[in-house]
Protein backbone atom coordinates (compact mmCIF):
# COMPACT_ATOMS: atom_id res chain seq x y z
CA UNK A 1 0.00 0.00 0.00
CA UNK A 2 1.39 3.49 -0.86
CA UNK A 3 1.91 6.07 1.81
CA UNK A 4 -0.72 8.05 0.08
CA UNK A 5 -3.34 5.67 0.22
CA UNK A 6 -2.84 4.82 3.51
CA UNK A 7 -3.17 7.94 4.71
CA UNK A 8 -6.32 8.19 2.74
CA UNK A 9 -7.48 5.47 4.43
CA UNK A 10 -6.72 6.23 7.31
CA UNK A 11 -8.49 9.69 7.65
CA UNK A 12 -11.56 7.94 5.67
CA UNK A 13 -11.99 5.40 8.88
CA UNK A 14 -10.98 7.88 11.48
CA UNK A 15 -14.37 9.29 13.32
CA UNK A 16 -11.94 12.68 13.31
CA UNK A 17 -13.03 13.44 10.50
CA UNK A 18 -16.56 13.33 11.21
CA UNK A 19 -16.05 16.89 12.91
CA UNK A 20 -13.03 18.28 10.80
CA UNK A 21 -14.77 21.46 10.45
CA UNK A 22 -15.18 22.17 14.27
CA UNK A 23 -12.27 21.10 14.97
CA UNK A 24 -8.92 23.18 15.61
CA UNK A 25 -5.79 20.75 14.19
CA UNK A 26 -1.74 20.84 13.94
CA UNK A 27 0.00 20.72 11.03
CA UNK A 28 0.07 16.86 11.20
CA UNK A 29 -3.89 17.10 10.89
CA UNK A 30 -4.30 15.95 14.55
CA UNK A 31 -6.44 17.67 16.99
CA UNK A 32 -5.01 20.28 19.26
CA UNK A 33 -4.66 19.75 22.88
CA UNK A 34 -7.60 21.45 25.16
CA UNK A 35 -4.48 23.59 26.35
CA UNK A 36 -3.60 24.80 22.77
CA UNK A 37 -4.78 28.39 22.14
CA UNK A 38 -6.19 29.30 25.49
CA UNK A 39 -9.29 31.44 25.93
CA UNK A 40 -10.05 35.10 26.72
CA UNK A 41 -10.16 35.27 30.65
CA UNK A 42 -13.48 34.64 31.78
CA UNK A 43 -14.37 32.53 28.86
CA UNK A 44 -15.28 28.81 29.25
CA UNK A 45 -14.33 26.40 26.48
CA UNK A 46 -16.29 23.69 25.43
CA UNK A 47 -16.01 20.46 23.17
CA UNK A 48 -19.52 18.31 22.84
CA UNK A 49 -19.99 14.90 21.46
CA UNK A 50 -23.75 13.97 20.58
CA UNK A 51 -25.86 13.73 17.12
CA UNK A 52 -23.16 13.95 14.49
CA UNK A 53 -20.64 16.09 16.45
CA UNK A 54 -17.41 14.00 17.62
CA UNK A 55 -15.51 15.95 20.46
CA UNK A 56 -16.17 18.90 18.31
CA UNK A 57 -15.02 22.25 19.85
CA UNK A 58 -18.15 24.67 20.47
CA UNK A 59 -18.24 28.30 20.74
CA UNK A 60 -16.53 29.45 24.12
CA UNK A 61 -19.20 30.91 26.78
CA UNK A 62 -18.20 33.50 29.59
CA UNK A 63 -18.48 33.71 33.08
CA UNK A 64 -20.80 36.54 34.33
CA UNK A 65 -22.28 37.83 37.59
CA UNK A 66 -25.36 37.11 39.08
CA UNK A 67 -26.77 37.06 42.68
CA UNK A 68 -30.26 35.23 41.66
CA UNK A 69 -30.89 31.03 42.14
CA UNK A 70 -31.85 28.76 39.30
CA UNK A 71 -33.90 25.65 39.44
CA UNK A 72 -31.91 23.78 36.32
CA UNK A 73 -28.07 24.72 38.03
CA UNK A 74 -24.83 22.70 38.30
CA UNK A 75 -23.37 24.10 41.12
CA UNK A 76 -19.32 24.35 41.52
CA UNK A 77 -17.96 24.43 44.55
CA UNK A 78 -14.13 24.68 43.93
CA UNK A 79 -12.77 25.20 47.62
CA UNK A 80 -14.41 21.38 48.14
CA UNK A 81 -11.24 19.31 47.47
CA UNK A 82 -11.23 15.11 47.13
CA UNK A 83 -9.18 12.49 45.57
CA UNK A 84 -6.56 12.77 43.41
CA UNK A 85 -6.55 11.89 39.62
CA UNK A 86 -3.67 9.36 38.27
CA UNK A 87 -5.30 9.11 34.43
CA UNK A 88 -7.13 7.00 31.78
CA UNK A 89 -6.48 4.02 29.86
CA UNK A 90 -7.38 0.49 28.32
CA UNK A 91 -5.27 -2.73 27.85
CA UNK A 92 -2.57 -3.90 26.23
CA UNK A 93 -4.37 -7.72 25.89
CA UNK A 94 -2.40 -10.24 23.69
CA UNK A 95 -5.41 -9.51 21.25
CA UNK A 96 -5.25 -5.93 21.06
CA UNK A 97 -1.25 -6.06 20.51
CA UNK A 98 -1.43 -8.42 18.08
CA UNK A 99 -4.27 -6.27 16.04
CA UNK A 100 -2.02 -2.94 16.82
CA UNK A 101 0.88 -5.73 15.03
CA UNK A 102 -1.49 -6.12 11.71
CA UNK A 103 -1.11 -2.12 11.09
CA UNK A 104 1.34 -1.07 8.57
CA UNK A 105 4.14 0.88 10.49
CA UNK A 106 3.03 4.26 9.24
CA UNK A 107 -0.53 3.88 10.39
CA UNK A 108 0.27 2.39 13.84
CA UNK A 109 2.55 5.49 14.37
CA UNK A 110 -0.38 7.88 13.61
CA UNK A 111 -2.99 5.89 15.77
CA UNK A 112 -0.32 5.42 18.59
CA UNK A 113 0.37 9.04 18.50
CA UNK A 114 -4.01 9.97 18.60
CA UNK A 115 -4.48 7.13 21.53
CA UNK A 116 -1.20 7.90 23.86
CA UNK A 117 -0.11 11.45 23.14
CA UNK A 118 -0.67 13.90 25.78
CA UNK A 119 -1.64 16.44 23.81
CA UNK A 120 -4.50 14.06 22.07
CA UNK A 121 -6.54 11.35 23.79
CA UNK A 122 -3.41 11.19 26.24
CA UNK A 123 -4.36 7.63 27.51
CA UNK A 124 -1.64 6.83 30.46
CA UNK A 125 -3.21 4.12 32.57
CA UNK A 126 -3.20 0.84 30.77
CA UNK A 127 -3.26 -3.36 31.96
CA UNK A 128 -1.06 -5.68 30.97
CA UNK A 129 -2.04 -9.41 31.36
CA UNK A 130 0.74 -11.86 33.12
CA UNK A 131 -0.07 -14.50 30.83
CA UNK A 132 -3.02 -15.55 28.45
CA UNK A 133 -6.50 -14.23 29.61
CA UNK A 134 -10.10 -14.72 27.08
CA UNK A 135 -9.03 -11.61 24.64
CA UNK A 136 -5.73 -13.67 23.59
CA UNK A 137 -4.75 -15.57 20.12
CA UNK A 138 -4.35 -19.29 22.63
CA UNK A 139 -4.13 -19.87 26.09
CA UNK A 140 -0.39 -19.62 27.52
CA UNK A 141 1.45 -18.72 30.29
CA UNK A 142 5.18 -18.44 31.16
CA UNK A 143 5.39 -21.62 32.73
CA UNK A 144 3.13 -24.24 31.75
CA UNK A 145 3.81 -28.44 32.15
CA UNK A 146 4.57 -30.63 35.42
CA UNK A 147 5.49 -28.52 38.35
CA UNK A 148 8.49 -26.49 38.25
CA UNK A 149 8.83 -25.08 41.78
CA UNK A 150 12.30 -23.75 40.83
CA UNK A 151 10.73 -22.20 37.99
CA UNK A 152 13.26 -23.01 35.87
CA UNK A 153 11.24 -23.42 33.11
CA UNK A 154 9.70 -19.43 33.12
CA UNK A 155 9.86 -17.59 30.14
CA UNK A 156 8.31 -14.61 28.42
CA UNK A 157 9.03 -15.84 24.99
CA UNK A 158 5.54 -15.41 23.91
CA UNK A 159 5.72 -11.55 24.60
CA UNK A 160 8.40 -10.59 22.78
CA UNK A 161 6.69 -10.99 19.23
CA UNK A 162 4.39 -8.27 19.38
CA UNK A 163 3.43 -7.43 23.06
CA UNK A 164 6.39 -5.86 24.39
CA UNK A 165 7.08 -3.98 20.98
CA UNK A 166 3.79 -2.32 21.40
CA UNK A 167 4.33 -1.25 24.89
CA UNK A 168 7.62 0.04 24.47
CA UNK A 169 6.12 2.29 21.37
CA UNK A 170 3.16 3.75 23.03
CA UNK A 171 5.53 4.24 26.13
CA UNK A 172 7.99 6.21 23.95
CA UNK A 173 4.84 8.29 22.45
CA UNK A 174 4.08 9.03 26.12
CA UNK A 175 6.77 8.52 28.68
CA UNK A 176 4.08 9.03 31.28
CA UNK A 177 2.51 5.73 30.86
CA UNK A 178 1.50 3.83 34.23
CA UNK A 179 1.44 0.07 33.62
CA UNK A 180 -0.47 -2.39 35.61
CA UNK A 181 -0.52 -6.03 35.03
CA UNK A 182 -3.32 -8.58 35.91
CA UNK A 183 -2.88 -12.76 35.43
CA UNK A 184 -6.17 -14.32 34.49
CA UNK A 185 -4.79 -17.80 35.71
CA UNK A 186 -1.65 -19.13 37.16
CA UNK A 187 0.25 -21.87 35.63
CA UNK A 188 -2.17 -24.73 35.69
CA UNK A 189 0.24 -26.73 37.95
CA UNK A 190 -0.43 -24.73 40.87
CA UNK A 191 -4.41 -24.97 40.44
CA UNK A 192 -7.08 -27.36 41.35
CA UNK A 193 -7.79 -28.99 38.08
CA UNK A 194 -4.47 -28.75 36.65
CA UNK A 195 -5.71 -26.29 33.87
CA UNK A 196 -5.30 -22.56 33.21
CA UNK A 197 -9.19 -22.83 32.14
CA UNK A 198 -10.61 -22.15 35.74
CA UNK A 199 -10.16 -24.19 39.12
CA UNK A 200 -8.63 -22.43 41.77
CA UNK A 201 -5.61 -21.42 43.46
CA UNK A 202 -3.39 -24.09 45.95
CA UNK A 203 -2.33 -22.77 48.70
CA UNK A 204 0.69 -24.30 48.95
CA UNK A 205 2.13 -22.78 46.06
CA UNK A 206 1.77 -19.24 46.95
CA UNK A 207 5.43 -19.22 47.46
CA UNK A 208 6.07 -20.21 44.30
CA UNK A 209 3.50 -17.75 43.06
CA UNK A 210 5.09 -15.01 44.73
CA UNK A 211 8.24 -15.97 42.77
CA UNK A 212 6.35 -16.01 39.39
CA UNK A 213 5.72 -13.01 40.22
CA UNK A 214 8.83 -11.39 40.72
CA UNK A 215 9.80 -12.81 37.54
CA UNK A 216 7.65 -11.65 35.61
CA UNK A 217 8.52 -8.02 36.95
CA UNK A 218 12.22 -8.28 36.44
CA UNK A 219 11.32 -10.19 32.79
CA UNK A 220 9.52 -6.88 31.60
CA UNK A 221 12.18 -4.46 33.68
CA UNK A 222 14.76 -6.05 31.17
CA UNK A 223 13.06 -5.52 28.52
CA UNK A 224 12.44 -2.02 29.30
CA UNK A 225 8.73 -2.42 29.99
CA UNK A 226 8.87 -1.12 33.79
CA UNK A 227 5.43 -2.00 35.31
CA UNK A 228 4.13 0.22 38.17
CA UNK A 229 0.94 -1.90 39.76
CA UNK A 230 0.35 -5.57 39.91
CA UNK A 231 -2.79 -7.47 41.00
CA UNK A 232 -3.22 -10.61 42.78
CA UNK A 233 -5.97 -11.99 40.18
CA UNK A 234 -8.67 -10.96 37.71
CA UNK A 235 -11.88 -11.01 39.22
CA UNK A 236 -10.88 -13.41 42.30
CA UNK A 237 -14.51 -14.64 42.93
CA UNK A 238 -15.69 -16.58 39.53
CA UNK A 239 -14.06 -19.46 37.47
CA UNK A 240 -16.02 -18.89 34.86
CA UNK A 241 -16.85 -22.03 34.20
CA UNK A 242 -13.98 -23.39 32.77
CA UNK A 243 -14.77 -21.26 29.77
CA UNK A 244 -11.22 -19.17 29.95
CA UNK A 245 -8.25 -18.82 31.56
CA UNK A 246 -9.75 -17.92 34.88
CA UNK A 247 -9.07 -18.65 39.03
CA UNK A 248 -11.00 -18.57 42.13
CA UNK A 249 -9.35 -17.11 45.44
CA UNK A 250 -10.30 -17.46 48.35
CA UNK A 251 -10.16 -14.22 50.52
CA UNK A 252 -7.74 -15.69 53.00
CA UNK A 253 -5.91 -16.76 50.19
CA UNK A 254 -5.50 -13.39 48.79
CA UNK A 255 -4.54 -12.12 52.17
CA UNK A 256 -1.89 -14.96 53.06
CA UNK A 257 -0.38 -14.04 49.18
CA UNK A 258 -0.12 -10.02 49.15
CA UNK A 259 0.54 -10.54 53.33
CA UNK A 260 3.40 -13.35 53.63
CA UNK A 261 4.76 -13.78 50.31
CA UNK A 262 4.54 -11.27 47.11
CA UNK A 263 4.64 -7.89 49.74
CA UNK A 264 7.78 -9.13 51.60
CA UNK A 265 9.08 -10.95 48.69
CA UNK A 266 8.79 -7.41 46.29
CA UNK A 267 10.50 -5.14 49.34
CA UNK A 268 13.45 -8.12 49.90
CA UNK A 269 14.16 -7.45 46.02
CA UNK A 270 13.67 -3.36 46.32
CA UNK A 271 10.88 -4.09 43.59
CA UNK A 272 8.87 -0.72 43.94
CA UNK A 273 6.04 -2.07 42.03
CA UNK A 274 2.44 -1.53 44.01
CA UNK A 275 -0.28 -4.25 44.74
CA UNK A 276 -3.72 -3.33 44.17
CA UNK A 277 -6.15 -6.20 45.52
CA UNK A 278 -10.03 -7.46 44.58
CA UNK A 279 -9.81 -6.38 41.04
CA UNK A 280 -13.62 -7.67 41.14
CA UNK A 281 -17.05 -6.57 41.00
CA UNK A 282 -18.47 -3.57 43.41
CA UNK A 283 -20.27 -6.10 45.19
CA UNK A 284 -17.08 -7.34 46.80
CA UNK A 285 -16.63 -4.34 48.75
CA UNK A 286 -17.06 -5.86 52.03
CA UNK A 287 -14.15 -8.17 50.96
CA UNK A 288 -12.03 -5.73 50.13
CA UNK A 289 -12.30 -3.55 53.60
CA UNK A 290 -11.66 -7.33 55.63
CA UNK A 291 -8.46 -7.58 53.27
CA UNK A 292 -7.12 -4.12 54.05
CA UNK A 293 -7.98 -5.01 57.65
CA UNK A 294 -5.39 -6.88 57.88
CA UNK A 295 -2.28 -5.45 59.03
CA UNK A 296 -0.20 -7.91 57.43
CA UNK A 297 -1.75 -6.86 53.77
CA UNK A 298 -1.54 -3.16 54.96
CA UNK A 299 2.40 -3.23 54.87
CA UNK A 300 2.35 -3.67 51.62
CA UNK A 301 -0.74 -3.05 49.90
CA UNK A 302 -3.44 0.31 50.19
CA UNK A 303 -5.37 -0.07 47.26
CA UNK A 304 -8.57 -1.45 45.57
CA UNK A 305 -9.23 -2.42 41.83
CA UNK A 306 -12.62 -2.57 40.95
CA UNK A 307 -15.02 -3.84 37.76
CA UNK A 308 -18.28 -2.64 37.38
CA UNK A 309 -19.97 -5.36 36.23
CA UNK A 310 -22.09 -6.22 39.37
CA UNK A 311 -23.29 -4.17 42.07
CA UNK A 312 -23.17 -0.35 42.14
CA UNK A 313 -20.53 2.54 42.55
CA UNK A 314 -22.07 3.68 45.95
CA UNK A 315 -20.20 0.89 46.93
CA UNK A 316 -16.83 1.99 46.52
CA UNK A 317 -17.64 4.68 48.79
CA UNK A 318 -18.35 2.66 51.58
CA UNK A 319 -15.13 0.57 51.01
CA UNK A 320 -13.65 4.59 51.24
CA UNK A 321 -15.26 5.12 54.10
CA UNK A 322 -13.90 2.40 56.31
CA UNK A 323 -10.44 2.88 54.96
CA UNK A 324 -10.22 6.46 53.90
CA UNK A 325 -6.63 6.66 52.66
CA UNK A 326 -7.07 3.72 50.59
CA UNK A 327 -6.70 4.41 46.78
CA UNK A 328 -9.48 3.17 44.57
CA UNK A 329 -8.34 2.59 40.73
CA UNK A 330 -11.54 1.22 37.81
CA UNK A 331 -9.46 -1.27 36.22
CA UNK A 332 -11.80 -2.98 33.59
CA UNK A 333 -14.59 -2.33 31.92
CA UNK A 334 -15.51 -2.41 27.87
CA UNK A 335 -18.27 -2.44 25.24
CA UNK A 336 -20.40 -5.09 22.99
CA UNK A 337 -19.42 -5.26 19.61
CA UNK A 338 -22.82 -6.13 19.05
CA UNK A 339 -24.72 -3.62 20.46
CA UNK A 340 -26.87 -1.53 18.13
CA UNK A 341 -25.35 1.98 19.49
CA UNK A 342 -21.52 0.10 20.17
CA UNK A 343 -20.43 3.39 18.01
CA UNK A 344 -22.52 5.57 19.82
CA UNK A 345 -23.25 5.00 23.29
CA UNK A 346 -20.68 7.95 24.01
CA UNK A 347 -23.86 9.15 26.77
CA UNK A 348 -23.73 5.75 28.84
CA UNK A 349 -20.08 5.46 29.06
CA UNK A 350 -20.23 9.45 29.89
CA UNK A 351 -22.79 8.59 32.81
CA UNK A 352 -20.41 5.21 34.46
CA UNK A 353 -17.13 7.11 33.67
CA UNK A 354 -19.27 10.06 36.00
CA UNK A 355 -19.79 7.41 38.86
CA UNK A 356 -16.75 6.40 38.49
CA UNK A 357 -15.14 9.19 39.75
CA UNK A 358 -17.89 10.59 42.11
CA UNK A 359 -17.13 7.82 44.01
CA UNK A 360 -13.53 7.99 44.60
CA UNK A 361 -11.50 6.05 41.50
CA UNK A 362 -8.16 7.53 40.52
CA UNK A 363 -7.89 5.76 37.24
CA UNK A 364 -10.59 4.42 34.69
CA UNK A 365 -9.16 1.72 32.50
CA UNK A 366 -11.39 0.44 29.98
CA UNK A 367 -10.70 -3.06 28.28
CA UNK A 368 -9.60 -4.36 24.94
CA UNK A 369 -7.28 -1.56 23.25
CA UNK A 370 -8.26 -2.85 20.05
CA UNK A 371 -10.15 -6.10 18.61
CA UNK A 372 -11.19 -6.51 14.98
CA UNK A 373 -14.92 -6.54 13.55
CA UNK A 374 -15.76 -10.04 15.52
CA UNK A 375 -14.49 -8.83 19.19
CA UNK A 376 -11.64 -11.28 18.26
CA UNK A 377 -8.89 -12.25 18.46
CA UNK A 378 -10.77 -13.96 21.47
CA UNK A 379 -10.62 -17.37 23.54
CA UNK A 380 -13.25 -16.54 26.10
CA UNK A 381 -17.27 -16.54 25.51
CA UNK A 382 -17.56 -12.73 25.92
CA UNK A 383 -18.71 -10.58 22.99
CA UNK A 384 -16.38 -7.69 24.09
CA UNK A 385 -15.68 -4.57 21.42
CA UNK A 386 -12.51 -2.63 21.43
CA UNK A 387 -11.64 0.37 22.32
CA UNK A 388 -10.77 0.95 18.75
CA UNK A 389 -12.32 -1.80 16.03
CA UNK A 390 -9.39 -2.56 13.45
CA UNK A 391 -11.06 -4.12 10.71
CA UNK A 392 -9.43 -8.35 9.87
CA UNK A 393 -9.13 -7.57 6.07
CA UNK A 394 -9.07 -3.88 5.63
CA UNK A 395 -7.88 -2.87 8.47
CA UNK A 396 -9.85 0.34 8.34
CA UNK A 397 -10.47 1.62 12.17
CA UNK A 398 -13.23 2.72 13.76
CA UNK A 399 -14.02 4.38 17.06
CA UNK A 400 -16.32 3.10 19.47
CA UNK A 401 -18.76 5.04 22.04
CA UNK A 402 -16.48 4.92 24.47
CA UNK A 403 -13.69 6.10 22.71
CA UNK A 404 -15.24 9.40 22.79
CA UNK A 405 -16.56 9.22 26.23
CA UNK A 406 -12.96 8.87 26.92
CA UNK A 407 -12.12 11.98 25.05
CA UNK A 408 -14.23 14.09 27.71
CA UNK A 409 -11.90 12.96 30.07
CA UNK A 410 -8.83 12.04 29.28
CA UNK A 411 -8.16 15.46 26.99
CA UNK A 412 -8.80 17.68 29.71
CA UNK A 413 -7.98 16.44 33.02
CA UNK A 414 -4.11 15.82 33.78
CA UNK A 415 -2.24 13.91 36.36
CA UNK A 416 -2.23 15.40 40.02
CA UNK A 417 -5.48 17.00 39.06
CA UNK A 418 -8.00 16.93 42.05
CA UNK A 419 -12.06 16.63 42.17
CA UNK A 420 -14.25 19.06 43.56
CA UNK A 421 -17.51 19.05 44.63
CA UNK A 422 -20.22 19.85 42.06
CA UNK A 423 -24.22 18.94 42.40
CA UNK A 424 -27.37 18.47 40.26
CA UNK A 425 -30.87 17.67 40.77
CA UNK A 426 -31.71 17.62 37.45
CA UNK A 427 -32.87 13.75 36.30
CA UNK A 428 -30.40 12.47 33.36
CA UNK A 429 -27.47 15.07 33.92
CA UNK A 430 -24.67 13.86 35.32
CA UNK A 431 -22.15 15.57 35.84
CA UNK A 432 -18.10 15.76 37.61
CA UNK A 433 -15.34 18.92 38.08
CA UNK A 434 -11.76 18.92 38.64
CA UNK A 435 -8.93 21.52 39.42
CA UNK A 436 -5.92 20.40 37.03
CA UNK A 437 -1.86 21.19 38.47
CA UNK A 438 -1.83 25.03 37.93
CA UNK A 439 -5.09 25.65 38.34
CA UNK A 440 -7.29 25.24 35.56
CA UNK A 441 -10.90 23.60 35.82
CA UNK A 442 -12.40 21.52 33.67
CA UNK A 443 -16.20 20.09 34.34
CA UNK A 444 -17.74 17.15 32.42
CA UNK A 445 -21.42 16.79 32.00
CA UNK A 446 -23.48 14.06 30.37
CA UNK A 447 -26.89 14.46 28.94
CA UNK A 448 -28.71 11.11 28.30
CA UNK A 449 -32.12 13.01 28.05
CA UNK A 450 -33.83 15.34 25.39
CA UNK A 451 -31.65 18.81 24.76
CA UNK A 452 -31.83 21.28 27.78
CA UNK A 453 -30.67 24.42 29.01
CA UNK A 454 -28.88 24.53 32.30
CA UNK A 455 -26.89 27.16 34.26
CA UNK A 456 -23.47 26.62 35.31
CA UNK A 457 -23.00 28.26 38.72
CA UNK A 458 -19.80 29.39 40.64
CA UNK A 459 -19.73 31.68 43.85
CA UNK A 460 -21.49 35.00 42.40
CA UNK A 461 -20.87 33.39 38.99
CA UNK A 462 -22.84 32.00 36.28
CA UNK A 463 -22.71 30.79 32.45
CA UNK A 464 -25.97 29.51 30.54
CA UNK A 465 -25.28 26.31 28.28
CA UNK A 466 -27.33 24.44 26.17
CA UNK A 467 -26.70 20.77 26.63
CA UNK A 468 -27.67 18.54 23.28
CA UNK A 469 -29.42 15.55 23.57
CA UNK A 470 -27.27 12.00 24.28
CA UNK A 471 -24.16 14.42 24.65
CA UNK A 472 -21.35 14.29 26.31
CA UNK A 473 -19.63 18.08 27.25
CA UNK A 474 -16.67 18.94 28.41
CA UNK A 475 -16.02 22.50 29.69
CA UNK A 476 -12.45 24.15 30.53
CA UNK A 477 -11.83 27.52 32.03
CA UNK A 478 -9.12 28.96 33.57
Amino acid sequence: MSQSSTRRDFLKASSWAVAAGALSTNAAGWPLPVDAGGAAPGQVRVWVTGGSQRYAQAASIAWKRTSGAAENAIVLEPEKKYQEILGFGCAFTDASCYMFNQLSPEVREKLFHELFHPAELGLNVCRTCIGSSDYSTKVYGYDEGEPDLELQRFSIEHDREYILPMMRQARAVNPDLFLFSSPWSPPGWMKAGGSMLGGSMRKKYLPNYAQYFLKFLQAYAAEGVEVQAVTPQNEVDTDQDGRMPACLWAQEYEIEFVGKHLGPLLAQNNVGTKIWVLDHNYNLWGRAVAELDNPDVRKYCNAIAWHGYVGTPEMMTKAHEMHPDAEMYWTEGGPDYTAPDYLTDWAQWGKTFTAVLRNWCRSITGWNLALDEQGRPNIGPFPCGGLVTIHSQTREITRSGQYWAFAHFSRSIRRGARRFESQCALADVDQVAFENPGGQSVLVVTNAGAAREVVLRMGGMASNVRLESGSVTTFVWS
